[in-house]
């Protein structure tokens, strides 16, 4: 592993973290300059007109403005190479900042709210200038355009933070177009719905910095593997000449672009350690260089496979069809009978939506163990982590 990390430090990949680094970085600086020109125009328009709506959507383009001030520094944090006291890097820092971004967002929308309802309370006859609609009109063409640009760039370089910052100004695009249409509704009407527009504003604000944080700590916590890059990194080891099947994948993310993973295969009984190893190291070149370095497999283990005794083929497809029959068994695997101390062993997958996975775990064990009662029957009951 320590080779494999050292060759990640110099291999093509860096070229392409570093590029991602510098389109994070350049894609940020542009949302930070649109957002605080935004944040001036709307402020002295609120100020002039007296609308709460115009001046709480001027603090939320300055949140957006330091959401971006902290994707840049968390992504340059995140780009530190390895060190003893970090030895797999720092691109959790990423994560670590997008809830930054999030706890801000909600900061933001709680503030803005709590002014919102001291406008409905004590409310001011907004004064709007011909001028101040034309500038509320320019800024949503302005947030629409941005948010369309950061939102493509995130997802094309597989940044959260960006993604995030896109999506929410795609949606502050809508609600200045609401704060836009408040002013028309006074100036049609003379009826000022302008706080209550701020307010409404303030609570999709809080909406959302509660979706970002859920989303973030999520991350932190550990979701489920991306399916794409799963079902790559089992395609790579089902394809070596000497491995028989892909399983117990695990990845552990270190940052969007590093994951560190291990994963399980069959081997025939007659291999040697020597051919083991050759395809240990088959199983993780291939699969680092395949994902462009994104991907670093810590450990291939084996499971051995019975391939000269017909009698365990038997048994093997008779346990098969005994433990498939059971509804919310994914996967059995791992199968292996010792006829010299009379073990079987191998290893189920059921699904986390079932109501009580060992209750059926333990219905299995009791049946095989019934039906073969000379053997002694050894079951390990698999997570459903990246099947």
């Amino acid at each position: 592993m320590a080779a494999q990390q050292e060759e990640k430090n110099t291999a093509p990949g860096g070229d392409a973290t570093s590029q991602r680094e510098a389109t994070i970085v350049r894609t940020s600086v542009l949302g930070i300059a649109a957002n605080v020109l935004l944040a001036a125009f709307k402020a002295a328009v609120g100020v002039v007109t007296r609308s709460v709506a115009i001046t709480m959507d001027a603090v939320n383009n300055l949140s957006d403005a330091l959401s971006s001030v902290i994707t840049i520094v968390g992504t340059k944090l995140a780009a530190k190479r390895p060190d003893k006291r970090h030895p797999l890097g720092y691109g959790r820092v990423e994560y670590l900042s997008s809830t930054v971004i999030s706890v801000i967002v909600l900061y933001a929308g709680v503030t803005s709210l709590a002014e919102s309802v001291k406008g409905i309370v004590a409310p001011q006859t907004p004064d709007y200038t011909p001028v101040s609609l034309a500038i509320i009109a320019a800024a949503v063409v302005v947030k629409l355009l941005l948010g369309r640009h950061v939102k493509a760039t995130g997802e094309r370089v597989d940044s959260d933070s960006l993604v995030a910052s896109g999506a929410d100004a795609l949606f502050d695009a809508v609600l200045s177009l609401s704060t836009l249409a408040a002013a028309l509704v006074f100036i049609a009407t003379g009826v000022a719905i302008e706080a209550w527009v701020g307010a409404a504003i303030s609570v999709v604000i809080v909406k959302s910095g509660l979706e970002m944080l859920g989303g973030t700590l999520s991350q932190i916590l550990g979701e489920r593997p991306d399916e794409e890059i799963s079902s790559k990194v089992k395609a790579l080891v089902e394809a070596d000449p000497d491995a028989h099947g892909a399983y117990d994948l695990l990845l552990h993310a270190y940052g969007p672009e590093h994951l560190v993973g291990s994963v399980h295969t069959e081997v025939p009984d007659t291999m040697t350690a020597a051919q083991i190893d050759q395809m240990t190291r088959r199983i993780q070149h291939s699969v680092y260089h395949a994902t462009n370095g994104r991907v670093l497999m810590a450990a291939v283990g084996i499971y051995s496979r019975n391939t000269s005794d017909d009698a365990a083929a038997a048994l093997r497809s008779d346990v098969t069809r005994m433990v498939m029959a059971h509804e919310g068994v994914l996967q059995m695997h791992g199968f292996y009978l010792d006829e010299k101390d009379g073990s079987l062993h191998f290893d189920v997958v059921l699904d986390f939506a079932l109501p009580d996975r060992e209750a059926l775990y333990h219905q299995i064990v009791d049946e095989v163990r019934a039906a073969y009662p000379k053997l002694k029957v050894s079951v390990t009951l698999d997570a459903d982590v990246a099947d």
